[in-house]
């Protein structure tokens, strides 16, 4: 039973929160407007920035199976005690609340702002609307550079919380079931 709850853990990690790292940390890139007066080439879509929320929402929603198969697992195994592994679920409610808190409204805020008239699916409350008036580009356009910027980096600080989780994983400092 250990091998099978650890083999499903290791897959909803690799399957749910995967692909919200690759997206979270993409999404500033398209979400960030051009600098005034800059005629060349840029990266600014907000169509790609609205797909990239959209994984991010749904694979938060798939993610929950990461820690709930992880204290299975855990507890099968009988280290749910182990430094190793209460540092792991320290940091796991750590990324899960700055995902939750910072990043997604960061994200839905990025692309009110700037898609207020603009029919992007995904991204508000309700499926094929953007913005909720809040916005109506009540941030220039160095604001929303700025907050993107922001955003960029409370997202390396999240991709950096799994990586440790995942080091944790794999060298379980203190740890007597072998490794």
């Amino acid at each position: 039973m250990t091998k099978l709850l650890l083999s499903l853990h290791v897959l909803a990690s690799i399957l749910a929160v995967g692909p919200i790292t690759v997206a979270a940390s993409m999404f500033p890139r398209y979400a960030k407007p051009p600098a005034p007066g800059d005629d060349g080439p840029h990266d600014h879509d907000l169509r790609t920035a609205a797909f990239l929320h959209k994984i991010c929402r749904g694979y938060a929603v798939v993610g929950i199976a990461v820690p709930v198969l992880g204290l299975a697992t855990g507890a099968q195994m009988g280290v749910l005690g182990d430094a190793w592994l209460v540092a792991s679920i320290v940091l796991t409610t750590i990324a899960a609340a700055l995902l939750m808190s910072m990043v997604l409204p960061g994200q839905r805020e990025l692309l009110e702002e700037e898609g207020e008239g603009h029919d992007l699916p995904g991204t508000g409350a309700g499926e094929g609307a953007v913005g909720t008036g809040a916005g109506s580009g009540a941030l220039t356009v160095a604001a929303r550079r700025s907050a993107a910027a922001r955003l960029a980096m409370t997202t390396g600080i999240f991709n950096l919380l799994w990586a440790t989780v995942v080091v944790l994983m794999i060298v379980r400092p203190g740890s007597t079931t072998g490794a």
